[in-house]
């Protein structure tokens, strides 16, 4: 009975975060739509971002040689080139909101709103631009080839854990341009010190540690920030990203990465790296 209850709870939470994506549909405007040029078994990247100019040429750059082939983009306000710029690229589409980063669920509204609407049926790659993937051979073997597996071990997400980068010395070090690739500076992380805890809920790993937790968060580690994320989704419009990128609703499909399969999830870990510090507010 109290798992009845738990899941008419969870479909009911659902329904409701994709209705609020559709009534925040309306605070996005169209600035650039190349959604024509997008085709079946194309794989699509999804982006909120705000003055991130310095990062986007190697973030596409990176995100292109890997096979991604279309790049949907929310622009929350930028005060930078970073909208022109993205205006200019063949293969991105392009909307612009001023309204609030935090009252859209950090993003997640809008973009759930472009994935109900393009994304159905296609591997998608849902990050910031502060993040990059990479996984085992990601150098000779491109996304298709890693969606290809997926689909064969019926696997509908990839699970992924979010490695703080950060420079040798001192932090001001890890400055680079926007074409260049970031870890030429950033070469340092944290091997060790990182917890694992399965949450029964929705039945996700919950990953905590890294640089963060160490130095911001000595007092009280259960307040750092959570570094398991869910980037790679084969989408159904049925889906919803429940917090921010760290789990999905409805929950089935994320039994596939519940406590039997850790060794499975610990083997494809280093798939986002994330620079540090950000500058995003």
């Amino acid at each position: 009975m109290v798992a009845w209850v738990q899941a008419y709870r969870l479909r009911v939470k659902r329904r409701r975060l994709l209705f609020r994506a559709l009534r925040k549909r309306r605070q996005l405007r169209r600035m650039r739509d190349n959604t024509q040029s997008i085709r079946a078994g194309d794989i699509l990247c999804f982006v909120t971002l705000r003055n991130e100019m310095n990062r986007l040429p190697h973030f596409l750059d990176h995100y292109r040689a890997l096979g991604v082939r279309h790049f949907l983009v929310v622009d929350n306000d930028s005060t930078d080139h970073s909208r022109d710029f993205l205006a200019a690229q063949p293969d991105v589409s392009l909307w612009h909101t001023a309204h609030s980063y935090k009252l859209s669920r950090f993003g997640m509204d809008w973009l759930t709103w472009l994935q109900m609407r393009y994304a159905h049926g296609h591997w998608c790659l849902t990050c910031d631009v502060d993040e990059l993937l990479v996984y085992p051979h990601h150098t000779s073997r491109d996304l298709v080839a890693l969606c290809d597996w997926l689909d064969r071990c019926d696997q509908p997400m990839m699970g992924a854990m979010m490695l703080d980068m950060y420079p040798a010395a001192s932090l001001a070090d890890g400055r680079h341009s926007g074409d260049q690739d970031p870890m030429t500076t950033l070469t340092h992380f944290d091997a060790g010190n990182y917890q694992i805890q399965l949450q029964p809920k929705l039945g996700n790993l919950w990953i905590q540690g890294g640089p963060r937790m160490r130095h911001f968060f000595k007092s009280d580690p259960r307040k750092a920030p959570t570094l398991n994320k869910v980037p790679l989704v084969k989408w159904n419009r049925r889906y919803v990203y429940n917090s921010s990128m760290h789990n999905m609703l409805p929950r089935d499909p994320s039994k596939k990465w519940g406590a039997k399969n850790i060794l499975k999830i610990r083997t494809y870990t280093r798939i986002i790296t994330k620079h540090w510090p950000r500058t995003r507010p």
